[in-house]
């Protein structure tokens, strides 16, 4: 029995490890939700671009946005859980680096079975994967919109251009819609998602000019 369970165990650390590793060079052919959602609405949009590919501001905006420290932690932000833990928050601490993850290789939802398995992936994958890819990927499989998955697709659907060329404010909404996209609009954005936009253009330049942006730009 014992042998077993230990076999068992190495297989399982061998296919995570594996799991990881071929994302560092091969790009996420789809996740669980987008099967889920293209066996719900029949097809998505989603189409892979290479971060040279993104404006800049547009991934200072992600940044900004949703792990301001994502250059300074190990793929958890303490500091964020403490707050969230003493504002009775129930979101609001997952870095960049958790979802993506829970993207990748995850479901969504809220058990403690998927967060366990996120906080077991999430140090493996900041070992093997750079900052740089990790925000690669996150850009790539997001939801920005019902059915609508990546920067690439998201560009061209809000706005009619693509990732390269984002202004400021445009990128500031597509960040600002994150991570409830279906029920807000980047192209037709409500009083709130304007005015997070604003906030978010500011800390966008507030990390470029203090360093929090270095770990991901070229």
């Amino acid at each position: 029995m014992r042998k077993t369970v230990r076999r068992v165990a190495v297989w399982a650390v061998s296919l995570t490890i594996f799991a990881v590793l071929i994302f560092t060079v091969i790009n996420p052919p789809t996740t669980w939700t987008m099967l889920t959602e293209k066996r719900r609405l029949g097809q998505i949009d989603r189409e892979w671009v290479a971060i040279e590919e993104v404006a800049p501001v547009l991934l200072r905006s992600v940044v900004a946005a949703e792990d301001a420290n994502f250059c300074q932690h190990w793929g958890f932000d303490l500091k964020a859980i403490r707050e969230a833990l003493d504002g009775g928050a129930s979101r609001g601490a997952s870095t960049i680096s958790q979802q993506t993850v829970k993207n990748v290789y995850l479901w969504q939802g809220r058990s403690w079975f998927r967060k366990s398995l996120e906080a077991l992936l999430t140090p493996v994958v900041e070992i093997a994967w750079s900052k740089r890819r990790i925000l690669e990927v996150y850009v790539n499989v997001a939801e920005f919109d019902e059915g609508v998955f990546g920067i690439e697709a998201a560009s061209r659907h809000y706005f009619g251009v693509g990732p390269e060329a984002l202004s400021a404010v445009q990128a500031a909404r597509l960040a600002a819609i994150l991570p409830a996209p279906k029920s807000r609009s980047a192209s037709n954005p409500s009083a709130a998602i304007r005015q997070k936009a604003v906030r978010i253009i500011d800390g966008a330049e507030t990390i470029r000019l203090d360093g929090r942006a270095t770990c991901f730009e070229d």
